[in-house]
């Protein structure tokens, strides 16, 4: 079996090291808003080329605080893509406004600037544009477009952390982005953590301020906030795997280069990585109109596949909508998208059989 991701190959190798981070925080006893979030903020923000970061519970509760701290409430509206997690619609909803969803582009499914300008009203109060799987979406145009219209962008980086546009890292373009350490992420924790990254000292203190019940000083609450604290014990073991990370991408790079090599000319749509972007791929998706088909035969193959994701964010029972008439490419996205096995410990035995796999199986779909 080749499995889909295999988190215990990477652990096994930097198993003393995770280990000897745990015992320094073990050793200080700080657990909660020490020195170790302070570094793994600084950073995390140094790559992205901002000055702050913010370290909190979830990538979920990162795009939640993003959204309290940029003022947004009841009667706003956030426009977001239809095709993503759903997070990145659900905690719009959370925050008392109204998700409104565009399409995606066909290619990239990312964001479509053209759909995203048709979508912006007066009561729109910021922009969540998701770089998915890896690749950024046209962040430039977004931006532009948001500027214009005097709204807020939140860049949606979960899974785009190492990834860049015009040479320019992700996380740095918006008014605040929201990153994800998921065990699954490039740069996963060993359970949930999240960080917000900005440029702008009044979301900053915002946020640090949300992130503890709105505490100004030492229990002086001036606002409602939450809690939702990045713990040392993840901040320190991320910080092990951060020094890492570019290795790590480049693997996925090099990896995902392979795929395209073996796999061009196939009846099988491959991803496209704009030539301004730097894709980071934190998923390897392929396209195929019998996906569900493809995936079984993979499966007898003994290849590992995941599907990101099997319905399109305003078809989840949560919005209820028909997506296949207001947005027809994350409508048909949702269709044929098919994750393959791309980590950086994949064994080039591994890969050779992922690639005979997809091979065999598309002979057998072919009529």
């Amino acid at each position: 079996m080749i499995p889909f991701l295999d988190l215990t190959r990477q652990h096994h190798e930097l198993r003393a090291e995770l280990l000897s981070a745990v015992a320094r925080v073990l050793d200080s006893s700080r657990f909660v808003l020490g020195a170790e979030g302070q570094a793994l903020e600084a950073e995390l923000a140094r790559l992205a080329g901002v000055r702050h970061g913010v370290g909190v519970g979830s990538g979920t509760d990162a795009l939640r605080l993003a959204l309290a701290a940029l003022g947004v409430g009841p009667g706003d509206e956030v426009v977001t893509p239809a095709f993503s997690f759903v997070a990145s619609a659900s905690t719009i909803m959370m925050a008392g406004a109204r998700p409104v969803f565009v399409d995606v582009e066909p290619a990239t499914l990312a964001l479509d600037p053209e759909a995203l300008e048709r979508a912006l009203t007066p009561r729109t109060r910021a922009i969540v544009a998701v770089h998915l799987y890896g690749h950024p979406a046209p962040i430039d145009r977004i931006v532009a477009l948001a500027r214009a219209h005097g709204v807020a962008v939140i860049e949606d980086a979960a899974q785009a952390i190492g990834a860049a546009w015009d040479g320019h890292p992700v996380g740095g373009w918006g008014d605040v982005a929201c990153l994800s350490f998921y065990p699954t992420k490039n740069l996963g924790a060993c359970g949930d953590a999240g960080m917000l990254l900005t440029d702008r000292d009044d979301l900053a203190d915002a946020v640090r301020r949300l992130r503890h019940h709105g505490d100004a000083g030492r229990y002086h609450h001036v606002e409602l906030g939450y809690c939702s604290r990045l713990d040392e014990v993840q901040a320190a073991m991320l910080r092990v795997k951060l020094r890492r990370l570019e290795e790590w991408t480049e693997a996925r790079r090099g990896l995902a280069a392979r795929y395209h090599k073996a796999l061009a000319g196939l009846p099988l749509g491959l991803p496209v990585e704009n030539p301004r972007a730097r894709h980071i791929y934190h998923l390897f998706t392929v396209r195929h109109p019998r996906r569900d088909a493809l995936a079984a035969r993979l499966a007898e193959l003994g290849v590992g596949t995941m599907v990101h994701y099997p319905r399109a964010v305003p078809e989840q029972p949560l919005f209820g909508e028909n997506a296949e008439r207001g947005w027809p490419q994350a409508w048909r996205a949702a269709r044929e998208v098919l994750s393959l096995p791309c980590f950086p410990e994949l064994t080039d035995a591994e890969a050779e059989g992922v690639v005979a796999a997809v091979r065999a199986a598309l002979e057998r779909l072919t009529p």
